[in-house]
């Protein structure tokens, strides 16, 4: 087999903006090197997640092999399984899945213990022959620090033109969606494939606080599409409370559109999650046992109601986002449109929110279609042409 160049393919990695360069290989990043010393030490780790990025190339090769060395985190029992999809013209044809490599032990919600692991190597064969484009959509919960990738001997290896409208995704852990079935069922995935858009996805698990460099960032990227799903991390650690959200959240709009004038963006509010509709945040995350497991539980911090007064509940978020966009509408923005989250994940779909706060795997893909449907096709991108 031939080995490609992962430093001369780096463009291959769409989605990737910047590299950690490492002894053994490169570790992509979902923010360009711009924003590193803007980055919180909190961030680092799930912009060095790559849910979304994927490695995209032509080739007429039958077999694929990417070496990754991963950093997994283990809040239970059961090692998580890291996956890598394999696409051919779009559509997922084999998928792998590995639970070695170092693994971050939390200790407590804010304690972890790295014991090193090896690197593992992701093997696709039998592709037919012929040209087509593959691509190798990357982990969307362990950080993946690539360091080989071999096609046939022979094979021919070319850059992808990309012909689809540019779809710009931004939210929280929701929407980078470490518990999907695999990197293309993710719910932006499923959209962006509905769709037939081609996906980046900024969704920072944890870390959604409508920062300037986010803003900035998607100022700056070529977009037909953008979207932002805003709220739940900012009621969980209570960031910004009633008196700052909706001024944080003008300043992030006013920042894109310094970059994207007439471009359709979509702003999505918070789904269901049962202990913040009606309580203000902050809210708390602990490792409990629950039916014999280790597992992340997170509930709404309760008392402090003096200190909480200015904090902000999902109920009061969703009324404070709707508002802001009719009156940004009514000041000249055609291109801003609004979706409710609980049109995306109600309660009525609460037995899929395992731990009260993210959807499971069958959830996300839920939250894709109906996404799909509500913004793709005739629906309402089409529908926001600035005047």
């Amino acid at each position: 087999m031939q080995t490609i160049d992962l430093q001369a393919a780096a463009s291959q990695f769409v989605g990737a903006f910047d590299f950690d360069k490492t002894e053994a290989g490169i570790i992509p990043r979902r923010l360009p090197a711009s924003t590193r010393l803007r980055v919180p030490e909190e961030m680092q780790r799930v912009i060095a997640t790559p849910s979304g990025i994927r490695i995209e190339f032509l080739s007429d090769t039958t077999r694929v092999e990417l070496d990754v060395h991963l950093s997994l985190i283990l809040a239970g029992r059961k090692i998580p399984d890291a996956t890598v999809d394999l696409t051919v013209d779009g559509e997922c044809v084999q998928s792998q899945s590995h639970a070695t490599g170092d693994l971050l032990r939390m200790i407590t919600i804010n304690e972890m213990h790295r014991e090193p692991g090896p690197a593992v190597c992701f093997r696709f064969s039998g592709l037919e022959n012929g040209l087509k484009r593959i691509a190798l959509w990357l982990p969307v919960n362990a950080v993946a620090e690539v360091r080989g990738l071999r096609i046939d001997a022979g094979a021919s290896f070319e850059s992808v033109v990309e012909q689809l409208p540019r779809w710009i995704h931004y939210g929280s852990s929701i929407s980078q969606c470490s518990e999907a079935f695999s990197p293309t069922q993710t719910w932006p995935a499923i959209a962006a494939r509905k769709g037939n858009v081609s996906l980046t996805s900024l969704g920072f698990g944890g870390q959604c606080h409508l920062d300037q460099f986010v803003a900035q960032t998607i100022r700056d990227l070529p977009a037909d599409y953008i979207s932002l799903k805003v709220g739940i991390n900012i009621v969980n650690q209570n960031s910004l409370g009633r008196r700052a959200f909706a001024s944080a959240l003008h300043g992030f709009l006013d920042t894109i559109r310094e970059g994207h004038a007439d471009t359709p963006i979509i702003l999505i509010s918070p789904i269901f999650c049962p202990f913040s509709e009606n309580a203000p945040g902050p809210t708390s995350a602990s490792i409990k046992e629950v039916e014999g497991q280790k597992r992340l539980v997170f509930e709404a911090i309760q008392g402090h109601e003096e200190v909480r007064q200015n904090s902000l509940s999902l109920t009061q978020m969703r009324t404070i986002i709707s508002d802001l966009v009719v009156a940004r509408q009514a000041a000249g923005d055609a291109a801003l449109g609004y979706v409710d989250g609980l049109a995306l994940f109600a309660a009525d779909d609460q037995h899929d929110l395992p731990d009260d706060l993210h959807p499971n795997a069958s959830g996300y893909v839920r939250i894709g279609e109906r996404y799909a449907d509500i913004a793709f096709g005739s629906g309402l991108f089409s529908r926001l042409v600035a005047e």
